[in-house]
């Protein structure tokens, strides 16, 4: 059993964990091991509100300076056109900054009035968490990674996502604020005030069995969507910025049997207790436990998330003829 957090990032404790150092979790959890060189992230997410145009992103992804990892999703929300998400990874922020500076503008600017968005974070390895069910695949940032860590300390309890991240050693990582809007026509700047934090979640049933299959189609997911769709439309009311529910796509740009939840909250606190006490997320980890023991051993469905806190001077939310419920647009004042 080891930390989640890595020995080049353990400090002295200032701020205890939420439980005592002899804890044995229940189910044994992994997290992502970057190298030690690597000391920042960035997490972009560009998305376009239709399924076209896609061709000239792909090209400049495969380009110089491109992303480390790339990969695209969709979602469907009623009565909203569909946003077709592609989300991109760096750990060297200065590779970012030249390709962010070549291709920022046509891809913004290149949608002929359909919307197009960026949002994109930079966290320190310091204020920044993944967890992962199994090492079979990583998924999102882990790829960049350079390893997945033995089975870690830090899971099974509420409050293990604050303990992985090395910055709450000594940090409360709480730096609430609103959120500046910047508008110049069909181009929406939102400058948040605050940390905010951003969570991808998700899950991969492609390797269940039947059983497991269904179990999770069945009892699973509907709740699972229930909470996203809480999120997505009450969520502004408990600090949920904007939240997506998305379908991963392959290659040929058909859906698979992967999703995710990408959720923009104002702090960390706000996330932790919605996933602690609020009856939709109560609801979702019931079924997922329920699945999980009837399965036991033989379980087949993964399931991780990457968390991050970011600083003002570590964020960019961009949008050009968007509609207003847009990702943190329908949070702006």
């Amino acid at each position: 059993m080891e930390s989640a957090i890595p020995a080049e990032l353990t400090v002295p404790r200032t701020r205890h964990p939420r439980v005592p150092d002899d804890f044995r979790p229940p189910y044994p959890s992994f997290v992502a091991r970057h190298a030690p060189s690597v000391r920042q992230l960035v997490m972009a997410y560009l998305g376009s509100q239709g399924a076209s145009g896609h061709e000239a992103l792909d090209a400049a992804l495969g380009g110089p300076d491109g992303p480390g990892h790339w990969d695209r999703a969709t979602q469907v929300a009623d009565g909203l056109p569909s946003d077709v998400v592609t989300a991109a990874y760096w750990d060297d922020p200065a590779v970012f900054d030249r390709w962010f500076a070549r291709h920022r503008e046509p891809w913004l600017t290149g949608g002929g009035g359909q919307g197009r968005w960026i949002e994109a974070i930079r966290p320190t390895v310091e204020r920044y968490e993944t967890i992962f069910g199994s090492r079979r695949r990583p998924e999102g940032v882990a790829v960049l990674a350079e390893s997945f860590s033995g089975e870690i300390r830090e899971h099974g309890y509420w409050g293990g996502m604050r303990d992985r991240m090395p910055a709450s050693q000594h940090s409360p990582l709480h730096s609430p604020g609103e959120l500046d809007v910047e508008r110049d026509g069909a181009r929406v700047r939102v400058r948040p005030r605050g940390s905010v934090c951003l969570i991808r979640s998700g899950q991969d049933w492609s390797d269940a069995a039947e059983d497991e299959r269904r179990m999770y189609t069945e009892e699973v997911e509907p709740n699972l969507r229930a909470g996203m769709g809480f999120l997505r439309e009450e969520g502004l009311a408990i600090g949920c910025f904007a939240n997506r529910y998305l379908t991963v796509l392959d290659d040929a740009g058909s859906p698979t049997e992967r999703t995710y939840g990408l959720s923009w909250w104002r702090t960390l606190a706000e996330l932790e207790r919605w996933s602690e006490t609020h009856p939709t997320h109560v609801a979702i980890f019931g079924a997922f436990g329920r699945l999980v023991r009837a399965q036991g051993a033989r379980t087949q469905l993964r399931l991780y998330h990457e968390v991050s806190v970011a600083t003002p001077d570590e964020q960019w939310f961009e949008y050009v003829d968007c509609h207003e419920r847009t990702g943190l647009l329908r949070a702006a004042p």
